[in-house]
């Protein structure tokens, strides 16, 4: 297929991202105004976590791929001296799909690890702050950044079909370098519901469940 199909695609999905890019800030429009969006918030911020599940079941996918990879390559080296490039950067691949594609599912399920001691501490609008916090100061722009400034390799590997260096390799680099922006977006859809239901719990609008999740019930006792 013509490589110049794709960079059509990827320059219409550029496209569809500016149009949407206003949608970031209705969590902050819902801390000004939350009795009209409310009810827009709640069903964007479902519709999102409703849409993170298929990434999430190619992560699992993935880790079950990776395990069965990494025990041939390991039977194959000590047990019969076998080894072949291709199949160690199959085990790569994998690893990489898995974090990139579960990252998302974690945030929005709220199960990445914590090493912020206080937030449990802060009470229930404590905690609706620093997720807001966290998110427009470090998780968009640091996604943004790596949208924009990744954007031209992007391009460059996409129009070579780039494949490995290795002459016995395979011939999908161009792919595991696509995951980097695929891991940027589903970062910004998963922290885009997280910041709508901390603006939601803020107004009163947000629902019990996502008052307190075990974790966090877990470390404030």
């Amino acid at each position: 297929m013509d490589p110049q199909v794709f960079l059509t695609i990827g320059s219409f999905l550029k496209w569809i991202g500016l149009v949407a890019s206003p949608l970031l800030l209705l969590p902050l429009l819902i801390l000004i105004i939350p009795r009209p969006l409310h009810g827009a918030g709640q069903t964007l911020a479902n519709g999102l976590d409703r849409s993170l599940d298929w990434s999430l079941r190619a992560a699992m996918l993935a880790a079950i791929l990776l395990f069965m990879l990494q025990l041939i390559v390991v039977i194959g080296s000590y047990a019969l001296a076998l080894t072949a490039t291709w199949l160690s950067e199959t085990v790569i691949y994998a690893f990489a799909a898995m974090f990139m594609l579960g990252a998302a599912s974690a945030l929005r399920d709220d199960t990445h690890v914590r090493v912020d001691i206080l937030r449990p501490r802060f009470g229930e609008a404590g905690r609706h702050w620093v997720e807001l916090a966290g998110t427009y100061l470090f998780l968009f722009p640091i996604c943004i950044r790596l949208l924009t400034t990744g954007e031209q390799g992007l391009t460059r590997t996409w129009s070579l079909l780039e494949g490995s260096r290795e002459s016995d390799g395979l011939p999908l680099l161009f792919l595991f370098k696509t995951l980097v922006p695929i891991f940027a977006v589903l970062m910004i859809v998963a922290g885009l519901s997280v910041a709508l239901k901390a603006a939601l719990g803020l107004t009163g609008f947000g629902s019990a469940k996502d008052e307190m999740t075990p974790q966090e019930r877990h470390y404030g006792a």
